[in-house]
Parts: structure tokens; C-alpha cells; sequence
């Protein structure tokens, strides 16, 4: 119910009804017990299933249902009939369910009669047959009879093959009852009918004229109609019935098939029945089915009969009336008088009448008379060959001129039959050809191009091959007419197209195809588009032509689905399906449009598609339009990521080659073979196994021959070196196509494999793959393998020992394969080998050989041994008795008590798998552990004795495991049976031994209790004390074992018994070496035990560094804990041994201590320890803290960024100390730090790094610093990381880098310096031509300017530079900054060869600078470059110089006076003769009368300036009394700014006469400093002041105490000034004019001169702050107010 009610649309619905069939299959799979007693129904059996019923659903569901449906429902109902063949289990099918099934054989679809004849094959048994049961018999030999004629020729042999299993055989009855299904009304029933009557009635001819007679007149019966039935007002009652055209037609079909049985007598007659009452049947398909019938018998009997059926057609033609219901029999008799005018004479002139007829008939609009008459013109052309020119050239004209479509294909009709009647060679005499060429090309007249491609059509359709030379010359138009603008003309090149096909051969494929292919290249879409239908049409090819060009065009037509253009997309889809359509396999028929699906669209249906050709049950052949379809698919899908897809590809190409032609598949073999090979080499096994598979079927399927290059190819991938995966998938290939090909090639290529295999010198994935083979072998080939076993085990255990992993493991599974096939052989070759496996050095051979011994036990005892083992107790057991018994009858007692022995010491095994896998065989084979081992007991200490004397470590720590693991189950009271055999195995020579005993006695104590090892260590002490003192390392290594075993049994007293013994044997020379590496073992066991008791022995004085360095490389974390007494003692013991030979060795010994230390709370107090021990008032503590901090930081591999600053700091602050050792190694471990940082360390640590320095720099008190001035070291500690600020560091940090390299640079010596110049300055330059704030900027001028003080002439290379940076900086928008650069350009002119260009660059500079500040900076930047080089100035500028200056003294601006009159006063020094006293008195010492105040100002600070700079030639000689009295003139000016320059000036010449007056002063002078002193502006007094304290700085010479006496006096008074400032600089003025710095001497003598009250005011002073004063540093301010700040 639910099958039939279910609408079919959804997919969910079509898979519920796939369900629901697979339910019905079943069932219908049931079969009846054997045992079950006769004469009842077996409920599981199928006589309860309702048969009819299900039969009568699953054709109705075959019959209507989706492609996937009908599969299904197909293999269904076979299955059902298979339930009632009455086979064994069976029911017997009733004959209700035959009926079924021979009711379908009339079913109108072919998958239904496809389907029951199936059902009828499986039924043969239980069928009725004609002699038995004579109605059901004949109905079923009816049927079968008539299905045997079907038009599907599947059916047909499935129909044949069936007649011929029944032994059926043709009855005579049977001719009559065939005629009802010659009038059946499908038309699949009437024409295998027609066609089934006709070989009837050959055989029994008797019958023939009854059967005629009774066709003819039922004929009749069925012609007549009744009226509809009227009542009496002439409205219809009831309507006529249906017309039976359907079974008229089949009359037609039959008389046609049946004219081959005539005889002539009843020929006449016949004719009499066509004319005129059957050719003018009111239906078109049966007077069409009628014209057949009447061609086919005049074309088998007209040649005897054309005397008496000519007047027949004349009559008819002369007597029938004149009208339009005639016009059919007309034309049908015209065209049957032409067909039978072929048997007359040529010369009759009867002749030539029905040639005009029949010209005349091709008008008729039917192709069926255009196509009888073309086929009557050909045999009747001889006789009006004279006329035939004049016939071509009117059909030419009617073909391409004429309106009407009837008349143009007639006369495309009509001239192909001349043509053919003529010959070919008319073509090219009568010009049909050009003048057809001509018409196809007219672009104007679309009629003209129809018409010649009608002519082409029909050409290619009557001459066939004949016109196949024409076709090529054909094409290229009829690909222009592809896309031609007009319908009809596109119309007919379709038709044309597949006319051409259709007829062409072999050859003529070949001649067309690579035409077509090029114009798929062509860049108009038009052309590509007609060549892609012209493909298409091939289509309509003949079978073998077809299956010779389709695997050219499929994949050509799946390019063009991707085109650009549309219309050529949708052409190659057309074409595909043109493909798709000319299928004749029915299960791919089915699923077409899927396939085309898969074609369109690739990516995502190809998938889709594979599964359904997977699920397909093919059972027709597939032909080669089917396979066109699925191979591009197949191959595409080879190239696809996904691996079901790939896998899905293999299974198709596997299955494909059962049900194929061969023939068909060969062209496609070129394409699928690289795919199936890159399949064959997937990394996934699946893919592998499905793609060797088919490998092997197609070799089989297609014969070796076809795949020369497979098996080389195959034996070259075997041995692929670089992957382990093409191998595998090689021998699986390989394997699948030996069985492919049969036992002889396994005989044949057997021994090469085995041989290969064998051998020892080839490498190591050349082994591999022929033990592939191993593998695979046996499963394609099973028992017929039998024989190679014995040959393949040596191999086989051989490759089991390779020292290559993956050749073991390849072994072990071709081992495991042979075992499980083949496990009776197996016993007798390989168990002894197995055996021996166990025992072996390597772990992996054992491990192969536990793995293949527990497969055997497996097989013997009858378990898998694939269940889990995993519980609680290693001693759980799942092993039977049974399962013992089988084993030990299977090997014996003695090899039964040696293989599990060899089990029980590989759970002791060094390696876990080893383990694992011994434990798991023996918890299964096993019952009973304890009992057991009982059993086994002598063997297995007997293996014990050998395992502990090997010579192999893993072998002896095994036996020392099951040492332990016996004493553990069997319990201590087989002590005392071990422990002497024990002890007396340490006295053996052999080390092995010796290293073995150890090792057991450790695993005995891990197992035994402590008192049973305190009962026996009066034994064990001596032993263990030892071993440890063994002269080989790995005895004492196994010692150490011993003894961690020993202290974790008894405590501390293995301590007492052991290390004082251990310590006492480094006194002895002979074994000290070998005691201290005992010790060393020990401590790297139990270092947080040793060491707590050997740290306070070895730190007592004398220090023995070389045990605590020797202990310290293996004390781990536990050296930590002691570092605060290690470290002490190291560097004590270092302190003894310097300057001593045995300095290195020492310091070897604290840097491994110091080296060992790990962890960071270690380096902590490493780092902490060291840096407080350089603290020491003690030089030779510093000294060794400073070495082993150098030797820290140098090689210590650990991260101590934390502890950076720390570290920086703490060296730094090493660099003023007075040990030059310590300053080396401090320097030493610094620059190793700052090696070793990253840039963003660097940049953190530059603060700290300054902070230090100005540290350092106070302590040295401005004096260079000593770690800084190390030889060929200099700063290169710090410059790295000061470099790095420069570069990269933010604003900030480059500031601050660029300060503290200033601050280096001073408080370095220039020698030191010089090394490191090219890396300071550098990065100097660079970074100043950048934009970076004024802060940075200054900073960086002013360590340049530093630098070029320092090392001015080491500059030198980078002047230009220089130059140009300090010119462009001298611009800046910062004033800071220009000052900056000024004074740079002052340092850097002392360098200079040329001077000149600078000058004149400064000199035009401030001539054209309009920024004031800008212009004041380059004055000063004038200035400083004449203090450094106005000696070496030319004349000219200098003359420029001075005239530019002198303009500016009175310039509007202050600072711009200032400093032009600075600069003026600076050139002074630097003027000749001449230009000086034209300076002076022209401008400096001019009258001052009547000029402007600010003109004075500039000549009186100009003129101070002067005496300032250049004393000796204006204080002394001509102009001295001049200058005196200008400067105390300025002096007195009312002006404050000029007085102040003038009191300035006065400081100057005061400092002139303390150098040169011998402790006088002018009166003058003298007196008006008093005045000045006591002036009412506080500005003019604090002047006064400031020039006293200057002109009498140390180191000057002190005054006169009565030229002191007047000034002081003044001073004192001041001391009690208002102005605080006043105030303050009175006392430093007074503190230098007394020279109190460099003592009492001159304060004494005023003492004496002066005055009560002056003397009391100077004491209270002195008292109040001049005695803080002198003991401080004077003050470095400058007095120049030019020099701008």
C-alpha cells in the first residue's frame, strides 16, 4: 500500500520506497529448513509471502518509478522468483504468478519485459510447458515466441536463451493466435507480433494465404467506424467509438512482413487490397504503414508480377476521380508505378511517363512518398539519361528558388536520386557542387542556404560512403549555418548534420574529427559553437564509428561546458545530450541525466554520480556512448581530493571490465591508467586496495598485452626510495595483477621476488617492497600460495632483524599474515626462529618476535587475542587449560617451557612495548602465573645465569628485572639461593658480569623487605662499595643504582657504610679517579642525600674544589641549597691560588661549581654572593669574585635578564677600583653581558647605565675613570648598548644614551677614546639628520662637541659631515640647539685645513638672516670658529668680517648687538697692526659725544671683550692709558647696560694687572671699583662683585694687602646688603681676593692692616660662611654676558 499510494517527487519519499523494496528483497530471500518435516509450511520460508500480489506491485513500480526504483525493483522480482523456482528452500510458483509475468512481456516499457523475462529464467523449473498443460503451455510458448522478436536485442537473447533452456519448439496452432498481438494496442507488442507472425508463417508456408485472408479481413472490421447514435432532433446520444488506426497499423506491419511468404498468386489480389481501399485509409500512419507493406512486396515480387500490376496502377490512375480525397492513393500508386518501372526495360517507353510521375510526386508534402520516390529514381536514371541534365538543372532551380518547403525538400529528394541513378562524377559534370557551394555561402537569401543543405542531407543519405570525399568540403559551412541568423536554415543544418554522420565510415570519422577538434580553437563563438553540434550529431554515427570517436569528443565537449560564451555552453550540452540519447544500455539510459550532470558540473556532482553508478545493478552490456559518459567522469574523479571519490573511481573501473566490450574500453586505457596507477599510490589504504583491485581485473579483463609498460612500471615502484606508501600500493598492484594473470605468472616471477628478497647487499626499500609482497600474496592468491611458504619465512625472519624500522615492520606483518593463513606450516619454519628473536640484542626483534609468537600461541590454543588485557594485577590471567594443553601438545614440553620463558623475561623487558606485549600473550595463554612459573622455573633461571653474563646492557638489566620480579612472586626464600651466586659473579673478570650482578641487586632489594637486606648486608656493603671503585664506568654506574636501591631499603646507614669509604679512596692515586667518578654516580642518583653529607667534609679548609666541581655537574637543584657555604669556599681556595701555577686549575673548578648551577634562585645567589664579595675591603676577595663573575657572565648559559640591572650596576661601580685585575675582569664580564643582549634589553638598561656612570664619574671627581681607559678596551663594554639607544631607542632614550656618552667621553682619556671613534660618531651623525626633538637634537651636539675636545684630530673623516650636520643645525627652530651647534662648529674649526668656505658660509648666512635668533646664533657660531681659527682667516674675509661687525654695533636688537660686539672683540686677538688701531680709533675708542646710546653700548662691550681676549696688545703700549680710560668712562655711563660693560671691562684689565702689576693696581682703577661697590644699583654692585671674584680665581697671584685693604672694605659693607644676591657674591669675592683657598696667609695680613670694626666684620663673615666657602669648589660661571647661554 504504501508503494503504490506514495507520490514519487521527493527524495525523502523516493528513499522511504527504497526501503521498503530493500524490505521486500528480504523476504523474498527466505528460505525454507531443510529439517524442517515435509507437508507443513515452514513459517521462515517463503510459501507465505503473498507472490501475486508483490509481483503485480514491483512491475508497476519497474513500470513507473525513477531510474534508481526500477534497479531496485528489478533485482527485487528476481529475487521473488527465485523464492519460487522450487530450487531447494523454495516454494513452487503457482500459475497465477506466471500470468503475472507474461502479462508484463506485453508491457509497453522494455525495463519491465527485461524484468519478467528475468523472473521467468529464474522460474524454468516450475513452468508449464505445451505437452503438460496445453492452454498455459501454448500461452507461455505465445509469449515467449513474440518477445523473442522484441525490438530491445537484450531482451531478444534473454528471450532466445530462455526458449532454448525450456526445449520449446514452434507449433502450427500458433500462426492464428499471433494475429491478436499483431492488432495489440502497444506498439513495442505489435511489432515484435508482425515480426513474430512473419517467421511463423515461413515456417509452416500452408498457412500463408489463411493468415492473408484473415488479416485482410480484419482490416476491414477495424476500418469500420459507426456512426454516433441520434435521437430524433439529431443531437448525439452516444459518440462513435475510437478509430483502431493502432491495429491497422499493425495489419501493415504484418502484411509487410509477411510479403517475403507470398506466392505470386496471391500478389494480384494484394495489390487489389492497397489500391485504391488501404493506401487511402482516413489514419496518415497507417497509410504510411501501408505504402511500406506495398513497396516491400513489389521489391520482393514486382520483378514476376509487373505485367499484371502495372495495369492495375493504370486503371486506377486513369478511373479515379479527379479529387482531393484521392490525392493520397495518387501519389502512394505513382511512387509504387516507379518503384516497379525499375523491372522494365530501359528502352520501354513506358518508362519516361512514370519517371515525370514520380518528378512530379516529390512536391507531394510527405516525406515518406519524397523518400520511396528518391529510392525508384536511382534504377529507372538509365532510361532518361538523355533527359537527366535538363531534370537536374529544374530540381536545382525548384531547390533553391522555390517558396514552397514540400517542393524544395522534394527536389533535394529528387536530385540525390538522379545523382545516385547517374553516378557520383555528375556532382562535378553537371556543376551541382559549385553551384550548391555558391548558394550555401548567399547570405541574402536564406531559402537558397536551406535549400543546398536539403541537397547536402540528402546526398550524405542515398550515395553514403560515396559522398564521404565531399564532406570535408562540406563542413565548413554547414559549421557557418550552425549559427546562422535564421531558424530554418539552422533547422536543416541539424538535419544535414546528422545525415553526415550517420553515413560516414571509419575512415571518413578520422578525415572529419580533426577538422572539428581545430575548430573548437577558433576564436568565434559561431564557429565553435557549429563545430560542437557537428560533434554532437556524431552521435548518429554508425555503432563501430561511434565507438571509435567518442573518447576523442566527450572530453573535447566537457572543455567547452567552461566556455565563455553562453551559446557555445548550451551547444555542448546539446551535444552531450545527443550522446546521451543514442545510449542502448537501460540501466545507464536510466541514469543519463545524471551523468550529464556530472559532466556539466564537476565539482559538485561528480560525487553524486559515482555513488549512483556504484548503486547501479548492471545487467546489460554497457555500450560506447555509455562509456563516453562515464570515463571522462571516472578519469576526473582520479583527480579529485576526496578519497571516497577516488576510491568510488577504482571500484567503477574495477567493475567496468566484466561487463564491457573490450574493443570499446581499449581507446580509453591511456586516460584511466595514470589515475588508477596515481590511485594505486594513495596515502590511503582503502584507495589502495580498491585501485589494485581493479588493476587486477583490468589486466585480466584486457589481457597483458594491453599493458606492456604496467608490470615494469609496478617492479620500478616496489622499490620506490621515498616513500613506504607507493611501495605498499606497488606490491598490492603487483600481487592483484599476478593473480589477474594466473598461477603461471606466480610461478614465473616467484623466484626473482623470493631471490630479491633474500639477498643482503640491496637497500634497504628495495627489501622492503618484495616483503610487500609477502604480504599481499597470499591473500590474492590463498592456498595456491601454499607452496612459497617455506621459501618466504627466512626471508621473511631475516628482514625482521634490518636495522631499518620500516623493513621490520613490513616482516613482521607479512609474518603475521603467514601465520594466521597458513599456521601449520608456520610451527615447523618458524617457531625456532621466533625463538631465538626473543633473546636477541635489539629490542625490536624481540619486540617482532613477542608480537608473530603470541599470533601463533593465538592460532594454537584457538583464542584471537585481540580482547584487552588491561587490569588491575599484571598477574590476571585469561588463559584456559584447554588452551595449555593445546599449546603444549602443539610444541612439546621442553619448547613450551623456553617459549614462556622467554614471554615472563620480556615483561621485564627495557622497552614498555616489549613489555606491553609480552605481558598481554602470556595474561591469555597463560591460566596460572604462579603455577606456571613454578613449571618453568629451571629454564628460566638457567636464561637468567646467561642474560646477567651478556655482554648486551639491556640483556643483563632484564635478567636483573626478572630477579626482582621472581624474588616478588615466589617470595625472599630463594635469597639465599641467589645472593652468593651473586656475590660470586662480582669477582668475575668479565665487566659484564660484573655491571649485570649490580643491576640484579638492585632489583632484589626493590623487592625484597628491609630486613632481609639488613640480614644480608654484611654481603652487600662490600659489594656495593666495590663496584662502585670499578674501573669500568658502567659497573659504577649500575653501583650507583645499587646504592640508591640500598638507601631507600635501609636509610642512612648506607651513607655511613658507603661515602666515608668513597672519600677515603681519592687519597689513593690508583683508584682516586675511579672513586671519584663512584661518587659522581652516586650524587647523580641521590644528590639531595650525598650532598648534605659531603658539602661540610669538602668546604672544610683546604677547599677540594676538584671533588665539588666534579659533584657539582650532577648535584642538580640540590646545589642550590648550599650555595651559601660553596661559594665562600670557591672563592677562598681561588683567592689562595692566585698568582700561583695552579691558578687555571682552580679557576676550571669554580666555573664548573658555578656552571652547574640551574636553577634561577641559584643564579640569584650566585649573582648576589659575587657582587657583595666585590665589595671587600680585601683586594684578593675582590679579585676572585671579580674572575668568577667574569667567568658567570661570560659562559653561563642561562637567562639572567632579571638580574641585569643588578649586575650592570655592580660591575660598573668595579671600573674606580684600584686592583687593575679587578678592572679587567669587571670590564671582561661587562662586555660579555652586553654581547649577549637584545636590542630591547639594551634599550631598558640605558637609565641605569647612566645613572652609573654619573656615579662613577662623582667618585672619580671629574678625573678619567680607570675602566674606562683600559688599553685596546676603552669603553667597547658599554658603547653597544649606549649605540643602541642612539639608533633605536624612543626620543627619550636617545637623549639619555646621547648624555651618558658625553658623560663617558669626558671621563675618558683621548687614547682610549680614539679605538671607539668611528662607532660613536656615526650613529651621531646619523641620528642628527633625522627629525627628533631639540632635547635629543642638543644632546647629541654636545657630546660631539665633547668628542671633538677630546679627540678633535680623530674626526677628521667624518669632517664634511660634521660640517654640514652643525651648518643645517645652526638653522634650527630650537635656540638651545644652535647654541649647541655653535659651539660644535667652535671644536670643529681646530680641525680644519680650510677655513675660508666656512667662514664666508657663516659670514653670508648672517647676512641674509631675517630670524633674529637664527643670525644672533650664527654671530656666536662666528665667534667660536675666530677663537679657534682667525689666525688662519684670509685677509679679504677678515676685512668683511670686520666691516659687517662693525655695522651691526648698534643694532636695534640686543642679543644681536651682544654678539656682534662679542665677536668683534674676539677678532681683536686676530687683527693685524693696522686693521687693530683702525678698529680702535675709528670705532672702540672714538668720541662718544652726540651718538646714539646704543652705538656706545656695542663699542664698550666690544672693546671689553678685547682686553678680555687679547690683553697684551690693548693693556699694554700705545693704546693702554686710551682703553683705561674708555672702559672707566663706560663705567661711570648713566646708561646701566653700558656701565655694566664697562665695569666688565674693568674685571678684564683688573685680571691683566693681577697677572702682570706684581700685586698692584692702579689708583684710578681702584678707586672706582670702591665706587662701583657702593653704587645705588644693585645690578652695577653685583657686577662689581661678580669681576673681583674672576680677576682673582686661582691659580692667580694675590694682591697687595694694602691694594686689597680699600676693595675689602667695600666688600665687607656689601655683606650686609639688602639684595641677597649682592649679598652672596660679596663673600665669594672676598674668599678669592684673600686667595683663602689655598690658605691663611693673605686673611693673616689684612688681619694686622685692618681696622677694629672692618677686622670684626671680616671675623664675623669668616665665621658665617666664608670658611664653608673655601672649603668648596670654586664656581666655573662665566662673566661673559657676549656669550649667548
Amino acid at each position: 500500500m504504501v508503494l503504490t499510494e506514495m507520490p514519487q517527487h521527493s527524495e525523502e519519499e523516493e528513499e522511504r520506497m527504497a526501503q521498503i523494496l530493500q524490505i521486500l528483497t528480504v523476504h523474498a530471500q527466505l528460505r525454507a529448513s531443510p529439517s524442517h518435516p515435509p507437508g507443513r509450511v515452514d513459517e521462515n520460508g517463503p510459501e507465505l509471502l503473498p507472490r501475486v500480489a508483490m509481483l503485480r506491485l514491483l512491475t508497476w513500480v519497474i513500470g513507473t518509478g525513477s531510474p534508481r526504483l526500477q534497479v531496485l525493483a528489478s533485482d527485487t522480482l528476481t529475487t521473488l522468483c527465485a523464492s519460487s523456482s522450487g530450487k531447494d528452500g523454495c516454494a513452487f510458483a503457482e500459475q497465477e504468478e506466471v500470468d503475472v509475468l507474461l502479462c508484463a512481456l506485453q508491457s509497453p516499457c522494455a525495463s519491465v519485459r527485461d524484468t519478467a523475462l528475468r523472473g521467468l529464467t529464474e522460474l524454468h523449473m516450475v513452468l508449464p510447458a505445451p505437452d503438460t498443460d496445453e492452454k498455459n503451455g501454448l500461452n507461455l510458448l505465445r509469449r515467449l515466441w513474440v518477445v523473442k522478436f522484441d525490438k530491445e536485442e537484450e531482451i531478444r537473447k534473454l528471450a532466445e536463451r530462455l526458449w532454448s533452456t525450456m526445449g520449446l519448439d514452434l507449433q502450427p496452432d500458433l500462426c492464428s493466435l499471433l494475429i491478436d498481438d499483431v492488432i495489440y494496442h502497444e506498439a513495442a507488442v505489435r511489432q515484435a507480433g508482425a515480426e513474430a507472425l512473419s517467421h511463423a508463417v515461413a515456417r509452416y508456408q500452408r498457412q500463408a494465404a489463411e493468415v492473408m485472408g484473415r488479416l485482410m479481413e480484419i482490416y476491414q472490421e477495424k476500418l469500420y467506424r459507426p456512426p454516433p447514435v441520434l435521437d430524433a432532433l439529431g443531437r448525439v446520444i452516444s459518440e462513435s467509438p475510437p478509430d483502431q488506426w493502432e491495429a491497422r497499423c499493425g495489419l501493415a506491419l504484418a502484411l509487410n512482413k509477411l510479403s517475403q511468404c507470398l506466392d505470386s498468386s496471391q500478389v494480384k489480389p494484394l495489390f487489389q487490397f492497397f489500391v485504391p481501399d488501404a493506401l487511402n485509409d482516413r489514419n496518415a500512419d497507417v497509410r504510411k504503414c501501408m505504402l511500406d507493406a506495398a513497396l516491400a512486396t513489389l521489391n520482393a515480387h514486382g520483378k514476376e508480377n509487373v505485367n499484371s500490376l502495372l495495369p492495375v496502377f493504370e486503371e486506377f490512375l486513369k478511373n479515379a476521380p479527379n479529387d482531393a480525397s484521392y490525392d493520397a492513393v495518387r501519389q502512394s500508386v505513382v511512387v509504387l508505378m516507379g518503384s516497379l518501372a525499375k523491372h522494365l526495360d530501359k528502352s520501354d517507353p513506358k518508362v519516361k511517363p512514370i519517371v515525370a510521375k514520380l518528378i512530379a510526386a516529390l512536391s507531394t508534402p510527405s516525406q515518406q512518398v519524397q523518400e520511396s520516390v528518391a529510392s525508384c529514381l536511382p534504377p529507372l536514371v538509365p532510361a532518361i539519361k538523355e533527359d537527366a541534365g535538363g531534370m537536374i538543372q529544374k530540381l536545382m532551380q525548384q531547390l533553391l528558388e522555390s517558396d514552397k518547403y514540400a517542393e524544395r525538400k522534394g527536389a533535394a529528394y529528387g536530385l540525390a536520386g538522379l545523382v545516385k541513378g547517374l553516378g557520383i562524377l555528375s556532382l562535378k559534370q553537371q556543376e551541382m557542387m559549385a553551384a550548391l557551394t555558391d548558394a550555401i555561402q548567399d547570405k541574402k537569401n536564406f531559402r537558397r542556404r536551406e535549400g543546398a543543405l536539403f541537397a547536402f542531407e540528402m546526398l550524405c543519405t542515398m550515395l553514403g560512403k560515396l559522398f564521404e570525399p565531399y564532406v570535408v568540403h562540406v563542413l565548413p559551412h554547414l559549421l557557418l549555418c550552425f549559427g546562422d541568423g535564421n531558424q530554418y536554415v539552422r533547422e536543416a543544418a541539424d538535419d544535414c548534420a546528422k545525415a553526415v554522420m550517420s553515413n560516414l565510415s571509419a575512415h571518413g570519422v578520422k578525415l572529419v574529427l580533426p577538422s572539428l577538434l581545430a575548430a573548437l580553437e577558433e576564436e568565434s563563438w559561431r564557429t565553435k559553437a557549429g563545430s560542437v553540434e557537428l560533434l554532437g550529431a556524431m552521435a548518429y554515427c554508425a555503432p563501430k564509428q561511434l565507438s571509435s570517436c567518442l573518447p576523442n569528443i566527450v572530453p573535447k565537449l566537457t572543455e567547452v561546458l567552461t566556455d565563455s560564451h553562453v551559446k557555445v555552453q548550451k551547444a555542448g550540452q546539446q551535444a552531450l545530450r545527443q550522446i546521451g540519447s543514442v545510449i542502448r544500455n537501460p540501466e545507464i539510459l536510466a541514469i543519463a541525466p545524471v551523468l550529464l550532470d556530472a559532466l556539466t558540473d564537476p565539482s559538485r556532482k561528480t560525487q553524486k554520480c559515482l555513488q549512483t553508478l556504484l548503486d547501479t545493478k548492471f545487467v546489460h552490456f554497457i555500450d560506447a556512448p555509455s562509456l563516453a559518459l562515464i570515463m571522462p567522469i571516472v578519469q576526473r574523479a582520479f583527480q579529485d581530493r576526496s578519497t571516497d571519490t577516488r576510491k568510488m573511481a577504482a571500484q567503477i573501473i574495477g567493475n567496468m571490465y566484466s561487463l564491457t566490450d573490450q574493443k570499446d574500453l581499449a581507446p580509453y586505457l591511456p586516460s584511466v591508467t595514470p589515475g588508477l596507477k596515481a590511485s594505486l599510490l594513495d596515502p590511503v589504504p582503502e584507495v589502495r586496495t580498491v585501485s589494485a583491485k581493479a588493476l587486477g581485473a583490468m589486466v585480466k579483463g584486457m589481457g597483458e598485452s594491453c599493458f606492456e609498460d604496467l608490470l615494469p612500471w609496478l617492479m620500478e615502484t616496489l622499490t620506490y626510495e621515498q616513500s613506504s606508501v607507493d611501495r605498499s600500493g606497488a606490491a598490492q598492484g603487483l600481487a592483484e595483477v599476478m593473480a589477474g594473470l594466473g598461477v603461471e605468472k606466480l610461478e614465473k616471477l616467484m623466484p626473482e621476488i623470493v631471490a630479491t628478497a633474500s639477498k643482503v647487499d640491496i637497500a634497504p626499500h628495495v627489501r622492503d617492497g618484495y616483503i610487500m609482497m609477502f604480504n599481499y600474496l597470499p591473500i590474492t592468491f590463498g592456498d595456491k600460495f601454499t607452496p612459497y611458504v617455506g621459501p618466504i619465512i627466512p626471508c621473511i625472519l631475516k628482514a625482521l632483524a634490518d636495522e631499518n624500522e620500516f623493513v621490520r615492520d613490513t616482516a613482521l606483518r607479512a609474518g603475521q599474515r603467514v601465520i594466521s593463513m597458513y599456521a601449520e606450516t608456520a610451527i615447523a619454519l618458524l617457531l625456532p626462529q621466533l625463538e631465538q628473536g626473543l633473546f636477541d640484542d635489539l629490542w625490536r626483534i624481540r619486540f617482532s618476535s613477542v608480537q608473530l609468537l603470541g599470533d601463533l600461541l593465538f592460532h594454537i590454543s584457538g583464542v584471537t587475542g585481540k580482547m584487552t588485557t588491561e587490569t588491575a594485577s599484571e598477574d590476571d590471567n585469561f588463559g584456559t587449560a584447554q588452551s595449555n594443553k593445546a599449546i603444549i601438545t602443539a610444541l612439546g614440553v621442553d619448547r613450551r617451557n623456553r617459549v614462556l620463558a622467554g614471554l615472563y623475561m620480556g615483561r621485564s623487558d627495557t622497552q614498555l612495548v616489549v613489555r606491553q606485549a609480552s605481558l598481554h600473550v602470556w595474561k591469555i595463554v597463560v591460566s596460572n602465573t604462579p603455577r606456571t612459573l613454578r613449571e618453568i622455573l629451571p629454564t628460566l633461571f638457567g636464561l637468567l645465569l646467561g642474560f646477567l653474563a651478556s655482554t648486551c646492557a639491556d640483556k643483563r638489566t632484564i635478567a636483573a628485572r626478572t630477579l626482582g620480579d621472581l624474588v616478588r612472586k615466589l617470595g625472599e626464600k630463594i635469597l639465599p639461593e641467589i645472593i652468593p651466586i651473586l656475590e660470586e659473579g662480582l669477582r668475575s673478570q668479565k665487566s659484564d658480569e660484573r655491571q649485570g650482578v649490580c643491576i640484579g641487586l638492585s632489583e632484589i632489594m626493590k623487592s625484597t623487605s628491609r630486613d632481609a637486606v639488613l640480614y644480608f648486608s654484611e654481603s652487600l656493603v662490600p659489594t656495593a662499595r666495590k663496584a662502585l671503585c670499578d674501573p669500568l664506568e658502567e659497573v659504577r654506574e649500575a653501583a650507583a643504582k645499587t646504592f640508591e636501591q640500598l638507601h631507600s631499603t635501609i636509610g642512612h646507614q648506607a651513607l655511613e657504610d658507603i661515602l666515608p669509604f668513597l672519600l677515603k679512596q681519592l687519597d689513593d692515586d690508583e683508584v682516586s679517579e675511579f672513586a671519584l667518578d663512584g661518587l659522581k654516580q652516586v650524587m647523580a642518583i641521590k644528590s639531595r642525600v650525598v650532598l648534605p653529607y659531603l658539602v661540610p667534609k669538602l668546604t672544610t679548609p683546604p677547599v677540594n674544589t676538584r671533588v665539588l666541581a666534579f659533584l657539582s655537574s650532577v648535584a642538580g637543584d640540590a646545589l642550590t641549597r648550599h650555595l651559601g657555604v660553596i661559594l665562600p669556599a670557591v672563592m677562598l681556595a681561588l683567592k689562595e691560588k692566585l698568582g700561583t701555577p695552579d691558578e687555571q686549575l682552580e679557576m676550571a673548578n669554580c666555573q664548573a661549581v658555578i656552571l652547574s648551577v640551574e636553577d634561577d634562585i641559584g643564579h640569584r645567589i650566585i649573582i648576589e654572593d659575587l657582587l657583595e664579595a666585590t665589595r671587600s675591603p680585601e683586594v684578593g676577595m675582590r679579585q676572585a669574585a671579580a674572575i668568577i663573575l667574569n667567568i658567570y657572565c661570560s659562559r653561563s648559559k642561562a637567562d639572567y635578564t632579571c638580574h641585569l640591572r643588578s649586575l650592570v650596576s655592580g660591575l660598573i661601580r668595579l671600573f674606580n677600583d684600584s686592583s687593575s685585575v679587578v678592572l679587567e675582569e669587571s670590564w671582561d664580564a661587562l662586555n660579555a653581558i652586553t654581547k649577549k643582549l637584545d636590542a630591547g634589553n639594551q634599550l631598558a638598561l640605558i637609565e641605569e647605565l647612566h645613572k652609573e656612570i654619573r656615579l662613577i664619574g662623582n667618585e672619580s671627581k671629574g678625573e678619567h675613570v680607570p675602566g674606562f681607559c683600559l688599553p685596546k678596551k676603552g669603553v667597547t663594554s658599554i658603547l653597544p648598548v649606549l649605540r643602541e639607544g642612539v639608533l633605536t631607542g624612543s626620543p627619550e632614550q636617545k637623549e639619555e644614551a646621547a648624555k651618558a656618552l658625553g658623560l663617558v667621553i669626558r671621563l675618558t682619556s683621548a687614547d682610549a677614546l680614539r679605538p671607539s671613534v668611528v662607532s660613536i660618531t656615526g650613529p651621531l651623525i646619523r641620528i642628527l639628520g633625522d627629525r627628533f626633538s631639540w632635547n635629543v637634537k642638543a644632546a647629541l651636539l654636545e657630546t660631539l662637541s665633547l668628542l671633538l675636545a677630546k679627540v678633535g684630530i680623530a674626526l677628521k673623516p667624518f669632517l664634511p659631515q660634521l660640517q654640514t650636520t652643525f651648518t643645517k643645525a645652526l638653522q634650527d627652530s630650537n635656540r638651545g640647539v644652535r647654541l649647541k651647534a655653535a659651539d660644535a662648529l667652535g671644536k670643529l674649526i681646530s680641525i680644519h685645513i680650510k677655513v675660508d668656505p666656512l667662514f664666508t658660509e657663516l659670514l653670508n648666512g648672517i647676512r641674509v638672516m631675517e630670524d633674529p635668533g637664527v643670525r644672533d646664533t650664527m654671530l656666536q657660531a662666528l665667534r667660536f670658529v675666530i677663537q679657534g681659527a682667525g689666525a688662519k682667516v684670509d685677509a679679504v674675509i677678515r676685512k668683511n668680517i670686520v666691516s659687517l661687525l662693525l655695522s651691526m654695533l648698534g643694532h636695534d636688537e640686543d642679543n644681536t648687538r651682544i654678539s656682534s660686539a662679542g665677536c668683534l672683540g674676539e677678532l681683536c686677538a686676530f687683527l693685524t697692526e693696522e686693521e687693530l688701531s683702525a678698529v680702535l680709533q675709528q670705532c672702540l675708542l672714538a668720541d662718544v659725544s652726540g651718538i646714539d646710546w646704543m652705538v656706545r653700548h656695542g663699542r664698550s662691550l666690544a672693546l671689553s671683550v678685547a682686553v678680555n681676549v687679547a690683553p697684551s696688545r690693548l693693556c699694554a703700549g700705545k693704546y693702554s692709558s686710551e682703553v683705561q680710560d674708555m672702559i672707566l668712562s663706560n663705567a661711570v655711563a648713566d646708561r646701566i647696560p653700558i656701565a655694566v660693560s664697562g665695569v666688565r671691562g674693568m674685571g678684564f684689565l683688573m685680571k691683566h694687572h693681577v697677572e702682570t702689576g706684581g700685586g698692584q693696581l692702579p689708583a684710578k682703577l681702584s678707586s672706582l671699583f670702591i665706587k662701583c661697590l657702593q653704587n645705588p644699583s644693585s645690578d652695577i654692585r653685583l657686577v662689581a662683585e661678580k669681576m673681583i671674584w674672576w680677576a682673582n680665581k686661582d691659580p692667580l697671584p694675590p694682591l697687595d694687602p694694602q691694594a686689597i685693604k680699600p676693595i675689602l672694605k667695600a666688600l665687607l659693607d656689601n655683606t650686609k646688603d639688602k639684595n641677597t644676591v649682592v649679598r652672596a657674591y660679596s663673600d665669594q669675592a672676598i674668599v678669592n681676593l684673600l686667595k683663602m683657598r689655598q690658605g691663611e696667609e693673605v686673611f693673616q695680613a689684612l688681619s694686622k692692616i685692618l681696622d677694629v670694626a672692618s677686622l670684626e666684620m671680616l671675623n664675623e663673615c669668616n665665621r658665617r660662611s666664608l670658611k664653608k666657602l673655601a672649603s668648596q669648589a670654586d664656581s666655573t660661571e662665566q662673566v661673559d654676558d657676549t656669550i649667548l647661554t
